[in-house]
């Protein structure tokens, strides 16, 4: 690959994005992270990623939307978390405002209430401090504000103390 990349370079970061698109969608900063490692000069590099974003192979923008929508959905995490995340991924701070804001506040308090419903039955053999505390501490982890993360957790051991 080093011969190539003296004579090619723009042909080697082709293929090296290509490949890494080929397993899963990627952020373009990830991708150029990946060429940089690979050694591929910075002029080839941009070169190949102006023109996949070009033909729409790298989109910031629908990458987010589709992070954040598939993330809420499988691991109910919360917008805070999941605009970390992308950030952490290169993406633009206006793409990733964009993105979480696609998420409406009702239901992140609906997902944070399912996650604690999911998770009761296996904290039952502690107190009611103890099972607080780990459910808001999920709740935290998932990025829920401590706010949300309270009321939730007490709603739903209040519904579970009325016969």
């Amino acid at each position: 690959m080093l011969n190539e990349l003296d004579s090619d370079p723009e042909a080697v970061a082709r293929l090296i994005c290509l490949q890494q698109l080929e397993h899963k969608p990627r952020t373009r900063a990830e991708l150029a992270e990946t060429l940089r490692r690979r050694g591929v000069p910075d002029p080839a590099a941009t070169a190949v990623l102006d023109r996949l974003t070009d033909v729409g192979l790298i989109d910031d923008a629908a990458y987010a939307q589709q992070w954040v929508e598939q993330r809420h959905r499988s691991h109910g995490s919360a917008r805070r978390l999941l605009a970390a995340q992308l950030q952490r991924k290169g993406v633009d701070p206006e793409q990733i405002t964009a993105a979480v804001e696609q998420l409406p506040v009702d239901t992140q308090e609906q997902t944070a209430a399912a996650l604690v419903v999911r998770k009761r039955p296996s904290l039952a053999r502690y107190d009611m401090p103890t099972q607080t505390r780990r459910l808001v501490a999920l709740l935290a982890r998932k990025g829920y504000s401590s706010e949300l993360s309270y009321r939730v957790v007490r709603q739903a051991l209040e519904l579970e103390d009325d016969p």
